[in-house]
């Protein structure tokens, strides 16, 4: 179906209405070959909050970006390469329901859907469209993923120390490598993962002794908190949230 539709004029046209919708400051979406599979409103989990972001599936990229006017209007548009994702599905909690991880190298975040149906044909259309792009590279699933960030309001204090509460003036850092919410004076380090930056990062001091001794810090799937009805392995930062630069 997908090889059919790559060269429509249908095909053509849905993919220059989702270019025009993200306007000048969006990147081009037309290439031979690409096929828009679908669309539709997800809840992501950012660090301050859940946001509502609108999603374009396509057969090779996941596409996403702020919702300005329904269907009419986006911006900060993210793209991310299908053959890079992993997806695993996030056990329902609360008002959280319907849930399910979008792991890459780069960045790893977890989205939720208004119905287990609409669940359900996300999950296994990206499953698919992952499927056929490793088969049709020959190229290994992609093993390493993006730490997730623990959202700010699920620390009171350091995840590391225990012992530095936040406040206005002691403000709460991310460790790039484990994702946890931490201290400044545990998280002074910065070291080169040159699949997330092409500088060094900030990392906090027990990651920055495994990374600098040959050890491997503990991923971030390994880390939670009692208690929380979050764990680092469903949450990570949003950089179109203005303080997620720390």
């Amino acid at each position: 179906m997908v090889d059919r539709l790559a060269n429509s004029e249908a095909n053509s046209k849905r993919i220059a209405i989702v270019e025009g919708c993200f306007g000048t400051a969006g990147q081009p979406l037309a290439i031979p070959g690409r096929v828009l599979i679908g669309e539709g409103i997800l809840t992501k989990v950012c660090r301050k909050k859940p946001k509502t972001r609108q999603f374009f599936l396509f057969n090779d990229i996941l596409v996403y970006g702020n919702i300005l006017i329904q269907k009419k209007k986006y911006n900060k548009q993210h793209i991310i390469p299908l053959e890079s994702v992993t997806i695993d599905t996030v056990p329902d909690d609360g008002d959280l329901r319907n849930g399910w991880l979008i792991k890459t190298p780069t960045k790893s975040f977890a989205v939720y859907a208004a119905t287990a149906t609409e669940k359900s044909e996300w999950m296994n259309h990206i499953g698919k469209c992952v499927n056929d792009l490793v088969q049709k590279s020959g190229k290994a699933p992609t093993g390493e993923h993006a730490a997730v960030w623990v959202p700010d309001s699920e620390a009171t204090v350091c995840m590391r120390c225990q012992k530095v509460k936040f406040t206005p003036v002691s403000r709460r850092h991310h460790c790039r490598k484990c994702g946890l919410v931490v201290c400044g004076p545990c998280s002074e380090k910065k070291y080169l993962l040159p699949s997330q930056s092409s500088k060094p990062v900030r990392v906090c001091e027990f990651c920055y002794m495994q990374l600098t001794s040959g050890g491997l810090a503990p991923r971030s799937d390994s880390l939670s908190r009692p208690g929380s009805k979050f764990n680092t392995s469903n949450l990570s930062d949003d950089d179109d949230d203005d303080d997620s630069s720390d």
